[in-house]
């Protein structure tokens, strides 16, 4: 008998996506695996068991965790799935595991081998496997769906015998893998785009999807983006700068979607409450980081909030998960491309090469202790840094002292993706 596979339902009632398809299944069972899916896992992205079955998978229950030498998850385990599974077994997933070093802890206290998906290093082999990038295209495409629908209105120009319907300003905050494919559905439907961003390297792209990049671009922004291609965090004459800039812009949109975040910190604050004031009723702020703090003043994660002059802010949770169907296909790819490098073709076993760059970048724990370097004290206290202040972001910004900031993961050479790569 060859090891076992084990493919969980979500426990998060929020959670419709799936960590493998009947595609997937089937060519984890060609690599010599037992893979059982639990009953129901793919229901909420219309992946029916029996799918699962045609291609060889055995349908099962929760419990089945224990006897599984690999668990591949959608979102991290929680304690009590955690006490079901057996030491040793690897467990993949998007783990979360800044601001959560008690969870990291947890794990490695059950003795799992598990693994960060979304610390996958940005290099050439691992395209295929980089789970920020396949959800976050998904995300941004569903924010401009999500603004569309909250907008009630149409967003191209439309020239009729009764008159003429403009087309809805929408301007773009953060032109990362998310905001480029924002840019790419809102230009679709027929909107008049405009994009921000702190690195330069992203103004053509922008350019190129047919959309006005705007930025104050001096000497501090030619050098503000990191190795990793990642944004820096700019300087407190910058941000005052910047903010005075986009908040004249802003007042005149009828759509602002953000995406702006920062690896292992809360989400910088871009738009002030002052700024959401000026905008017109029936505007629509799309908020994609609410979930790490939000970077729009008023957010509430979960929730559509209306505000006294008439502007909605969105704060969908899990925004590539609203539409699990075709996230789960893009996620379950990426998860088995990672573990088929750890399968030794001869034997059909797991052999995990501890010494990969991938699997150091991704481990998180392992034979009882946290590997991470970014964790390795995991067991200690954790203090959540301080969000970046709205205040500091606008133009009568006030200088604070910097927030120390935790240790960050290791990125490696950035690739360079068709859709561009980011910060959301």
């Amino acid at each position: 008998m060859g090891q076992t596979v084990f493919i969980p339902r979500e426990v998060d009632p929020t959670e419709g996506r799936v960590a493998a398809s009947p595609e997937t299944a089937k060519r984890l069972v060609g690599l010599g695996f037992d893979v059982v899916v639990e009953a129901g896992a793919g229901a909420d992205s219309r992946i029916p068991d029996e799918e699962f079955a045609k291609v060889g998978a055995a349908i099962g229950k929760a419990a089945d965790a224990g006897r599984a030498d690999v668990v591949l998850k959608v979102r991290r385990p929680t304690d009590a799935e955690l006490k079901g599974y057996r030491k040793g077994a690897a467990v993949l997933a998007t783990m979360d595991p800044y601001g959560n070093d008690a969870v990291v802890a947890a794990m490695a206290k059950a003795g799992i081998t598990a693994f960060a998906m979304e610390f996958m290093p940005r290099i050439t082999r691992a395209q295929v496997m980089d789970v920020l990038s396949s959800q976050a295209n998904l995300a941004g495409y569903q924010a401009v769906i999500d603004a569309a629908y909250e907008y009630d209105r149409a967003l191209p120009m439309m020239m009729t015998a009764a008159g003429t319907v403009p087309a809805a300003k929408t301007f773009i905050m953060g032109v990362g893998v998310a905001g480029l494919q924002a840019i790419a559905t809102a230009r679709r439907l027929g909107a008049v785009v405009t994009a921000t961003d702190v690195r330069p390297a992203v103004k053509e792209q922008v350019q190129s999807l047919g959309a006005k990049f705007l930025a104050v671009e001096d000497e501090e922004f030619k050098a503000a983006e990191t190795a990793g291609g990642y944004a820096k965090e700019m300087s407190k004459d910058y941000q005052a700068k910047q903010a005075a800039l986009t908040a004249d812009h802003i007042a005149k949109q009828d759509i602002v979607i953000t995406t702006a975040l920062i690896p292992g910190r809360p989400a910088p604050k871009l738009v002030s409450a002052a700024m959401v004031a000026s905008m017109k009723p029936g505007s629509v702020i799309v908020d994609l980081a609410v979930e790490r703090g939000g970077n729009v003043e008023g957010a509430v994660a979960g929730k559509v909030v209306t505000t006294a002059n008439g502007v909605k802010i969105v704060g969908h949770l899990n925004v590539a998960g609203r539409i699990a169907a075709s996230a789960s296909l893009l996620y379950a790819k990426n998860l088995y491309a990672f573990l088929e490098t750890m399968v030794d073709k001869e034997t059909k076993q797991l052999a995990i090469k501890r010494d990969d760059e991938l699997v150091k970048a991704t481990m998180l724990t392992d034979a009882g202790k946290v590997v991470h370097p970014a964790f390795a004290k995991a067991a200690e206290p954790y203090e959540e840094p301080a969000a970046i202040p709205a205040k500091t972001l606008v133009a009568d910004a006030a200088a604070k002292p910097a927030a120390k900031k935790p240790a960050a993961r290791r990125t490696a050479a950035v690739k360079k993706p068709s859709t561009g790569k980011g910060t959301a």
